[in-house]
């Protein structure tokens, strides 16, 4: 099966797309992991808090895939 320099960067752009879209993440938490920490050892009742900030960086992976899967919907690969 032969493909196509199109379909090729098609698929690179969406795994380009979820890779950063992960690594983003992955920035976004450490920052909010350790400030979230130190938050913590001063004031234990903002557990809800820190949760709630450390998992809405999460919702870029979802954007990244989402986007994965419309570009791969537009070269024709699903």
């Amino acid at each position: 099966m032969a493909i196509d320099i199109s379909s090729a960067m098609a698929a690179l752009a969406a795994g380009i797309a979820i890779v950063g879209a992960a690594i983003a993440t992955a920035m976004a938490q450490s920052a909010i992991g350790g400030a979230g920490m130190g938050l913590l050892a001063e004031k234990p009742e903002e557990m809800g808090k820190v949760l709630l900030f450390l998992v809405l960086p999460e919702t870029m992976v979802i954007f990244g895939f989402v986007i994965a899967i419309l570009i791969l919907l537009g070269a024709g690969f699903i």
